[in-house]
């Protein structure tokens, strides 16, 4: 295997993991497999995120992309950094749910003209957003980075402008999505 492919393996505590795309890159020494090694020690080591908040993050990524080594990969690693069973599975949770309102609201920012859509209620439980075991800032920060993975405008909007409003700063929201950039990247390829 690839020393780079391996290296990648090993920081993010990946087993069982389909490596053959990676491998592919890799064994042609393409400079890219390089680079993502780098992005992906880049934005592990962002100082505006601790540890936990890092791995919890990545872990709603690698849920959103249905990625079973990363997640795993990552849930080992922010089980290193004190995260709890309980926060795990919010972290889950409040992914399926970004998915069902990043639907939602995408369709109905697709439909600005249609009255009925926009004025509809949605119909829908969230009361896991009213009291959540992550925080409010950590549960709004994940659910900012995966709405904009799922490229939702409007959920975007509302959750930077919620996660600034419970304390944290442009720079930390700015690495949150950085981070949720390169975990999608990654699953590309795993």
């Amino acid at each position: 295997m690839n020393e780079t492919v391996q290296s990648i393996i090993n920081d993010l505590r990946l087993e069982n993991v389909n490596t053959a795309q990676l491998e592919k890159i890799g064994n042609v020494d393409h400079r890219y497999i390089k680079d993502l090694r780098l992005n992906i020690k880049a934005v592990l080591k962002d100082k505006n995120l601790s540890k936990k908040e890092l791995y919890l993050v990545a872990l709603s990524i690698a849920s959103n992309e249905r990625n079973q080594s990363l997640i795993d990969g990552f849930e080992k690693l922010a089980k290193e950094e004190d995260a709890t069973d309980a926060e795990i599975a919010e972290v889950h949770a409040c992914t399926s749910l970004m998915n069902a309102n990043n639907i939602i609201y995408r369709f109905r920012h697709y439909m600005p003209e249609n009255e009925f859509y926009s004025s509809s209620p949605l119909g829908l439980r969230m009361n896991i957003m009213m009291n959540p075991i992550l925080g409010k800032e950590l549960f709004e920060l994940i659910s900012f980075a995966v709405s904009a993975v799922n490229n939702c405008e409007m959920c975007i909007k509302s959750h930077e402008q919620s996660v600034k409003q419970q304390g944290a700063s442009e720079a930390k929201v700015y690495d949150a999505v950085r981070l949720a950039a390169i975990v999608k990247s990654l699953s590309v390829l795993i």
